[in-house]
């Protein structure tokens, strides 16, 4: 059995934290999820997030500064940032990922976490089923 990947999920908006929460754990996913981007980035700092989803308008630390603190953490983590007030996002972020909220299927925003793991962790091994060969050294005795 594999291990679980973990997401932090972030987002101030209780009801939308609990369906990405439901969502994610349904799919085999470990979730932590936090009401803020300091209770987020204090979490984040204990180690062992794969991947951060964040919304974009929070009150005190909005989406765009969490992900600065996280990428100046952890420069590989990948991040999705969503926002349901803008459409099109026109700022720059260091995300990895902007979805508007709404305008995306469930199914499209897995499949985008499962590529940012995937390109996180690198492609997988060949199956090595033998150990190398190793020369063997006769020797007169």
């Amino acid at each position: 059995m594999k291990p679980k990947r973990t997401i932090l999920c972030v987002d101030d908006n209780e009801q939308s934290l609990s369906i990405r929460k439901v969502m994610l754990e349904t799919r085999g996913y470990r979730v932590i999820a936090c009401s803020n981007a300091q209770e987020a980035l204090d979490r984040f700092s204990q180690g062992g997030v794969d991947l951060v989803l964040t919304d974009l308008i929070m009150p005190n630390v909005d989406g765009i500064q969490m992900i600065e603190e996280i990428k100046r953490l952890s420069p590989d983590t990948p991040t999705v940032l969503f926002s349901g007030k803008v459409k099109v996002f026109e700022r720059d972020s260091r995300a990895d990922v902007f979805l508007p909220k709404g305008m995306y299927a469930p199914a499209e925003l897995l499949e985008r976490i499962r590529i940012l793991l995937v390109r996180k962790r690198g492609p997988k091994r060949s199956d090595q089923r033998h150990d190398p060969v190793l020369p063997v050294v006769i020797t007169a005795g």
